[in-house]
């Protein structure tokens, strides 16, 4: 495989990787935003799902984020009568996020991204020796 088309799909992987780590980012930062009113349902967390596109220019396939999806799993209850979106028993809709989930999820991304990042660093280090046989 030439070096520079691993290169091209380590850093499509690592643009993948750098838009899961905003979405966690951004379920991280909401996990606790409830609704306004009665009723209102809080936020809810996103996911990303990946899939794999030729580039023809490349003549490789590139992963992409295929999509941002809301997690359809049930909402949280809590119980605090005295707030604005309280239920008639007491219970505010709390999102659907866990912070551990999203934690072990940022983890992952994180170590993903590394190991693009290390494949561009062999690949580079490989183009560098070749120029200096080449020398």
């Amino acid at each position: 495989m030439d070096l520079i088309k691993s290169m091209a799909i380590s850093a499509s992987g690592m643009k993948a990787q750098g838009e899961r780590m905003r979405v966690i980012s951004e379920n991280l930062a909401n996990k606790d935003s409830v609704g306004k009113t009665a009723g209102e349902d809080p936020y809810r967390r996103k996911m990303v799902s990946f899939s794999n596109e030729l580039d023809r220019e490349l003549g490789a396939k590139k992963v992409v984020v295929d999509n941002v999806v809301e997690d359809k799993s049930d909402f949280g209850l809590k119980y605090d009568p005295n707030h604005p979106a309280a239920n008639e028993d007491g219970y505010v809709k709390v999102p659907n996020v866990n912070a551990l989930v999203e934690v072990m999820d940022m983890k992952e991304t994180q170590r993903s991204y590394q190991a693009n990042l290390g494949a561009i660093d062999a690949s580079k280090r490989m183009i560098m020796q070749t120029l200096d046989i080449l020398r």
